[in-house]
């Protein structure tokens, strides 16, 4: 389809689409999981009488996890409150999770990452949020990094096992995650700034193990760890 149909022909197709077809599709190449997991699709989409705006934050275990808002209808309003869906599409039952303390985006991202514990089996959703503007991070007399956890299993948000969070020079790329036999992994650029105010950026994985709940560095080699972010990706 995409080499006979206009990619905007297929935008609208897929803005038709129930949510279980596009998690399928969104899985077919890069264009369209970045089309499916853009704002404006988000905003516009209208495949169910109600409708999740939502991001995929992850699959693990068969189970899917999504984020966002709820609108009632093509036309109704959208609600002011943030949730993540644990979702498991092969017995079409799904548990909303309230998330708070999403903070102002003005000054701080908000990502996540979802897996499985392997050792209890214990779906988590881990929620990050940290100063995502440059100026910002020698500014601002606040905690530059919060990590909460979410375990199904207690159905509440507390803090982590650990407290070694990531450095504050690093910056996650969160449309860049995986999930591998318990491990949360991402795409992420360490700032550095050397004598004379010069900043160099080296490209890096960060790890979270789900079951520890400790983040960890991995490098990358050189050929990867100093080109444009852009051209790579874990998926």
């Amino acid at each position: 389809m995409s080499n006979n149909i206009p990619f905007e022909i297929q935008a609208e197709i897929f803005k038709r689409l129930p949510v279980i077809s596009l998690i399928q599709i969104r899985s077919v190449c890069k264009a369209w999981k970045f089309l499916i997991d853009s704002d404006d699709f988000i905003k516009n989409y209208s495949g169910q009488m109600q409708y999740l705006l939502a991001r995929i934050i992850g699959c693990s275990h068969g189970l899917l996890c999504l984020y966002g808002g709820y609108q009632e209808g093509h036309d109704g309003p959208l609600s002011g409150t943030c949730r993540a869906v644990l979702w498991n599409p092969s017995i079409r039952k799904a548990v909303a999770v309230a998330v708070p303390n999403v903070a102002d985006m003005t000054i701080y991202e908000t990502g996540f990452g979802f897996g499985v514990c392997r050792e209890t089996n214990d779906p988590k959703i881990v929620k990050i949020t940290h100063i995502n503007m440059r100026g910002h991070r020698e500014s601002v007399t606040c905690i530059p990094w919060q990590v909460e956890v979410f375990p199904l299993s207690t159905g509440a948000w507390r803090s982590p096992y650990t407290s070694n969070l990531p450095r504050n020079s690093i910056e996650f790329d969160y449309d860049n995650t995986v999930v591998i036999y318990g491990m949360l992994y991402w795409l992420a650029t360490d700032r550095i700034t050397a004598d004379g105010g010069f900043q160099s950026y080296n490209n890096l994985i960060i790890s979270f193990d789900m079951t520890s709940e400790e983040f960890r560095e991995v490098n990358l080699p050189d050929s990867l760890a100093h080109q444009s972010i852009d051209g790579l990706s874990i998926l």
